[in-house]
């Protein structure tokens, strides 16, 4: 076929990546027969011929010949005198087959017909993009930085497909440049404007969770389960493992010798720090085990409520609380549970919670105070001026008058200086 608008460029047809030559042959079916069946009213009566490799398609039309003046559709039945004209032994009633050129479109029909199987073409690769990424939801990709913005990565794999890794699905301290290699869990994967879209991340417990597989035979092997998964990214984490085989101690098998599988771990998170601990279904258990560094005294489980009263000694408020609250909000994520910690003693009735002053004091002069595990009145008068300083931002002036307010409520209990 003399087509060279269109045929010429099948050797680009062919060269899109992921597509197999079947599924090729079939799009380019289907573009021309839609094309037939707009010129000619149908396309059940052409023959389709693809030759990919020589870059060559062949149309036939078959009609059936008719008396002379039998005709009714011109595009399904030849009359006699004509069909001779093509082959003189030609008789009524058999099947004329005769090819179609391409010079019998219009300039119009050929360039709508190479614009529908380009767009086909490309729709077809990116349905294919998005079945591959569909399907590798929650693994880890690799791939390299190629357009690093404010709000976010553009990253391409090693088939040049672009992935998406927002601004809040990277870590903090996380910095790249083009170039760079990032690995990264896929989080989810959508259609937007009939393109797919693929996004990263490496904030979710997800990626925590194939990193531990990658690094520990034990838990991909299935020897060891992860029970629970909490993060804040860039911090801390923490992680609940459990093995049925008592033979394998879990917390020892994912932290290695000498730290040796975690720290790998450690250092692709930023150096966020990651507790490891033995899953059990006893909550009182779990929730000591998950407020580790500190000791616990006693618990009092609420399970109806899905809360628990923790009680410890006045030093070990601050571990368990962390920096910022940290470890009490991942410990309570783990477990399922509100964990609310006071001090052995914090039951006495005479003691008042901070929140009662809040006419009197300022919320967030409160919080401050909170973060660092003194939420009574008297767990904030037993500590000295110079301790609170110490582990507050407050200035002098107001921890001053904090005391002055809460010694007043306790006239006959002198604080501690």
């Amino acid at each position: 076929m003399k087509t060279l608008d269109l045929i010429d460029s099948f050797q680009e047809f062919k060269e899109f990546k992921n597509i197999d030559r079947e599924t090729l042959m079939r799009i380019l079916e289907e573009v021309f027969r839609a094309a037939l069946a707009k010129r000619y009213g149908t396309d059940e009566n052409f023959d389709i011929i693809v030759n990919i490799d020589k870059g060559d398609l062949e149309i036939f039309r078959n009609r059936m010949i008719v008396e002379d003046g039998q005709v009714q559709d011109e595009n399904l039945e030849i009359a006699y005198s004509d069909a001779i004209k093509i082959e003189s032994d030609f008789e009524v009633g058999e099947e004329l087959s005769e090819p179609i050129y391409m010079k019998e479109f219009g300039r119009r029909e050929i360039l709508a017909i190479r614009q529908n199987l380009v767009g086909k073409i490309q729709d077809y690769e990116k349905s294919l993009i998005f079945q591959k990424y569909k399907e590798k939801v929650g693994e880890i990709i690799v791939g390299e930085v190629y357009q690093p913005w404010n709000k976010e990565i553009l990253v391409l794999d090693e088939e040049k497909i672009e992935l998406v890794l927002p601004k809040q699905e990277q870590i903090p301290g996380d910095r790249y440049r083009k170039g760079d290699t990032v690995r990264a869990v896929v989080l989810k994967v959508e259609m937007k404007n009939n393109n797919p879209s693929i996004i990263l991340s490496r904030t979710s417990p997800i990626f925590l969770e194939r990193l531990l597989e990658a690094e520990v035979p034990e838990i991909y092997d299935g020897l060891i389960t992860i029970k629970n998964i909490v993060r804040i990214p860039g911090e801390r984490a923490k992680i609940a493992v459990e093995s049925y085989d008592d033979r394998i101690d879990p917390v020892g098998s994912c932290v290695g010798i000498k730290g040796a599988r975690i720290h790998g771990i450690v250092r692709e998170l930023r150096n966020e720090n990651i507790d490891v601990l033995n899953y059990t279904p006893r909550v009182d258990l779990l929730i000591q085990r998950a407020l580790a560094p500190a000791k616990v005294s006693s618990i009092r489980i609420d399970e109806e409520n899905k809360k628990a009263d923790v009680y410890m000694e006045p030093d070990q408020v601050s571990l368990a609380i962390g920096k910022g609250g940290c470890n009490i909000k991942l410990a309570s994520k783990l477990v399922g549970y509100e964990i609310d910690v006071y001090r052995t003693g914090d039951e006495d009735t005479d003691d008042v919670d901070l929140k009662e002053f809040a006419d009197e004091i300022d919320q967030w002069i409160i919080d401050e105070f909170i973060k660092i595990g003194c939420d009574t009145a008297k767990s904030v008068l037993n500590l000295s001026k110079e301790e609170l300083l110490k582990r507050t931002d407050l200035e002098e002036e107001t921890i001053d008058e904090v005391l002055r307010i809460l010694q007043a409520e306790f006239e006959d209990e002198p604080a501690e200086e």
